[in-house]
């Protein structure tokens, strides 16, 4: 950005500017997938129903609430909530974009402002402040926990929605 435009971000040491950069990264990571998974969703509605609707007088608005969004929220709704599980734990990305950076000051642990659960659990087992694995089992075994309960509201709404 410096080359192009001439700008400095602070994007290692303003904590709005990282959580922001790693909120976009994330967002442009994930965008294709969701793009893909809704084309084929509306692919699949059959172009019969629109006809009749249309037969019968429906406005947009009309076959976007009663035909499209039915047809597709079944199956996007697991997919969704599988997605939210996988960038939950996203330890790559947080690692590699800012490494948890930039540090929150006066923690009692070593806890970054763009650390999610998994990378602040890294950083404390692994980290270069210590190790610390009694702490680093007990967080990991709250997500273990959150995770279970996200898999557990995944197959309830898979089951409600069939």
């Amino acid at each position: 950005l410096d080359m192009l435009f001439g700008i400095k971000p602070e994007w290692f040491s303003n904590e709005l500017l990282a959580k922001s950069m790693v909120i976009i990264v994330n967002t442009w990571l994930g965008y294709p997938y969701m793009m893909i998974l809704c084309i084929g969703l509306l692919k699949s509605i059959p172009d019969d129903l629109y006809e009749a609707s249309g037969i019968d007088g429906a406005s947009p608005a009309q076959n976007l609430f009663h035909i499209t969004i039915p047809m597709i929220i079944k199956p996007l709704i697991p997919l969704l909530i599988a997605s939210f599980a996988f960038n939950f734990n996203n330890l790559v990305l947080v690692a590699l974009l800012t490494d948890g950076a930039p540090d929150m000051l006066h923690a009692t642990t070593p806890a970054g402002a763009t650390d999610i659960l998994v990378s602040y659990t890294f950083r404390i087992a692994f980290g270069s402040y210590g190790q610390d694995y009694g702490l680093a089992s007990a967080i990991a075994t709250v997500i273990f926990l959150m995770v279970g309960f996200i898999a557990w509201i995944n197959l309830k709404a898979t089951r409600r929605l069939q």
